[in-house]
């Protein structure tokens, strides 16, 4: 239940942001699109980290113990991607080819 309010909270901000953007015809839609893509990383990223903690947002040190674990992860995804991105560029592209002579 929590969650479908959520979804539709969040469509009718992307809606409106969408919406605004327009506005100015065209003139900013990268940065739209920009805002919408971090608004769903952000939407999909604290529900899964939050997924099954019982984290108290009504008090001080729920909301900093939320926000610790949260950039906490957030470091470890940039981590995570830095190493895979390295792993792929520092790979062998070029496969296994023999060369063959024509003789």
């Amino acid at each position: 239940m929590i969650i479908v309010t959520a979804v539709i909270v969040l469509a009718v901000i992307i809606v409106a942001i969408w919406v605004l953007i327009e506005i100015k015809r065209m003139k900013h839609k990268l940065f739209a699109i920009f805002l919408i893509a971090a608004l769903l990383f952000l939407y999909f990223s604290i529900s899964s980290v939050f997924k099954g903690r019982e984290i108290n947002l009504t008090t001080p040190s729920g909301i900093f113990d939320a926000v610790k674990i949260y950039f906490s992860w957030l470091g470890y995804f940039f981590t995570n991607l830095k190493s895979v991105t390295t792993n792929a560029i520092n790979s062998n592209w070029k496969g296994n080819f023999t060369s063959q002579n024509s003789s």
